[in-house]
């Protein structure tokens, strides 16, 4: 009796370590997954805005892509490749075309770096047909992704002379309306 008491609790025993084994690889599991999707970077789309974004690398993969060849100050030329950033703000619920005017021209975008740089641009000069300024949030340097230095997304103006504007490791883009 005393035996088969035995052979029953060493069972129970087993039966709870493989129970605990199982919740604790399902719990771990479930913290990598946290903490890889944590990790990955995100372009937040905000301020006045009928729909904020959070956009990650694979959203930015999935819309239409775009590129622009800029000449270095070393005189190389490089290839970015991204989208264009009207079409991220067109997603956002910006709109363009004849629907810019009036108060939706009374604002303006502030790209922000995660250094703290920033830089405005007005809604019409990002509008193809007014101020036309073409503007690419590059995810992709020759056909790569960008350094660490410069992304994981930087904006890129191809016809700017100087790379002032050129903002690197961008991580916010903030919709401002000056008339409401």
């Amino acid at each position: 009796m005393m035996q088969r008491k035995f052979y029953t609790t060493l069972q129970r025993m087993r039966q709870r370590r493989r129970i605990l084994v199982s919740v604790a690889i399902l719990l771990l599991s479930a913290l990598q997954m946290a903490a890889q999707s944590a990790q990955e970077p995100r372009l937040a789309v905000t301020g006045d805005v009928p729909t904020p974004l959070a956009l990650s690398a694979s959203d930015l993969a999935a819309m239409p892509r775009t590129q622009a060849e800029v000449t270095e100050q070393d005189g190389a030329k490089t290839t970015y490749e991204g989208v264009a950033l009207r079409e991220i703000l067109k997603k956002a619920g910006i709109p363009f075309g004849r629907q810019m005017r009036g108060k939706a021209l009374a604002g303006y975008v502030l790209a922000e770096a995660k250094d703290g740089y920033a830089v405005a641009f007005s809604l019409g000069e990002l509008d193809p047909d007014l101020g036309g300024t073409r503007v690419i949030v590059a995810d992709k340097r020759d056909s790569k992704p960008l350094f660490e230095y410069q992304g994981p997304f930087r904006l890129v103006l191809p016809a700017d002379k100087e790379g002032a504007r050129s903002v690197r490791m961008l991580e916010k883009l903030e919709v401002v309306k000056l008339r409401k």
